[in-house]
């Protein structure tokens, strides 16, 4: 599992885990790992060392955004109706159902990935035919899907992308969370699965994919929905970026120290072009490319790959440039000229009045194609 390009939030966390479930002093939930303080401190960071076995651990910071988010986000997973985060894409919904899964069921890849394609057994259980032929419809020719998994086992059940997914097949859901049953007619009277506490489904639509799918509103009644906004500060951007460059650099085995004059360029360029306003107050046209906090991260670390592989591991402004073009013009070509609007304008005073870095990317405009 070390060698795994992306290993799972529970194997890449794990001390913490660790010293978070031996430390855990709160009340629990029945059948939680941790309590819900406990996994609010793994998500959200300790603000003081804890001590386990000798030795003092800091619990990292691992989401950016609204702390209250977070704690109604764990209350409801503790209760009995499901946990839906909607928003923009590129808002981080994936990763805090990881982050949540991990802590709370020590498990975050039981897990229904939505797409046009989605069935119901995919979702719920399918079969063994050859030992459905063999044996007939028993628990051994079975084969459980995420959900079945998750009420067996009494753990969370994560539904990305929902909305993608026929109405028909969504709808599956609705007695499952209604009551907590799951019936197999071909099992006869010993066909019902009655969910384990801690079973729970934490689902993830994002609004740009609204009215692709509808949810029906029966199913919406049995989820508490959150939504998770852009990163509003660039500040915050910032950091956002640099650590998750330097992350994606220790598991590619990169040793290059991420820029952080250029992390700051790039989170002014996406919030600005995302809030469709600058910090010196000139009206910006927003691209309809999603311009998120993911996307910016991906074209940081592109331009840190070219420096280390091409370049004498320093980041390139003109790279930088080439590889926002790639981000915003994937989607609707007409943004391109709002971007190069935005260059002529807000960049080109920044250049002047800033100088440096800013005057390189000033002149970076010519790949703005």
């Amino acid at each position: 599992m070390q060698e795994a390009i992306k290993p799972p939030v529970e194997v890449q966390y794990k001390e913490e885990l660790e010293v978070l479930k031996n430390t855990d002093t709160g009340r629990c939930p029945q059948n939680w790992q941790m309590s819900p303080k406990a996994v609010r401190t793994f998500i959200l960071g300790s603000s003081q060392p804890i001590s386990y076995q000798g030795k003092e651990y800091q619990i990292q910071k691992k989401y950016f955004g609204n702390d209250a988010l977070i704690e109604r986000c764990i209350v409801t997973l503790a209760g009995n109706r499901g946990l839906m985060l909607v928003g923009e894409p590129g808002t981080a919904k994936t990763m805090l159902s990881e982050l949540l899964s991990a802590a709370i069921s020590g498990v975050s890849t039981n897990t229904i990935q939505g797409t046009a394609g989605t069935t119901e057994d995919m979702i719920k259980y399918s079969w063994n035919y050859a030992l459905l032929l063999a044996k007939g419809p028993s628990r051994e020719a079975m084969v459980p899907s995420p959900l079945y998994v998750g009420m067996e086992k009494g753990i969370l059940t994560r539904f990305e992308e929902i909305t993608r997914t026929p109405a028909e097949i969504q709808d599956s859901l609705i007695s499952v969370l209604s009551d907590k049953i799951l019936n197999v007619p071909e099992l006869g009277d010993e066909g019902f699965l009655f969910a384990r506490p801690g079973f729970n489904v934490i689902g993830t639509a994002n609004t740009r994919d609204k009215g692709v799918n509808e949810m029906s509103s029966a199913l919406k009644r049995r989820f508490n929905f959150e939504t998770v906004m852009p990163v509003r500060e660039v500040s915050l951007e910032k950091q956002i970026i640099l650590n998750e460059a330097k992350k994606l650099a220790q598991e590619n085995a990169i040793c290059m120290e991420p820029d952080e004059d250029v992390a700051d360029l790039l989170a002014s360029t996406y919030h600005e072009l995302r809030e469709g306003i600058s910090s010196y107050g000139h009206r910006i046209d927003k691209p309809s490319a999603v311009m998120s906090t993911a996307e910016a991260v991906s074209v940081y670390f592109q331009t840190m790959l070219t420096g280390y592989y091409y370049g004498d591991e320093c980041m390139d402004v003109d790279c930088l440039v080439q590889n926002l073009v790639g981000a915003v013009s994937k989607e609707n070509k007409d943004d391109m000229e709002k971007v190069r609007g935005y260059f002529n304008t807000v960049i080109r005073d920044k250049s002047g009045k800033e100088g440096g870095l800013w005057k390189r990317y000033y002149e970076a405009r010519k790949w703005l194609k």
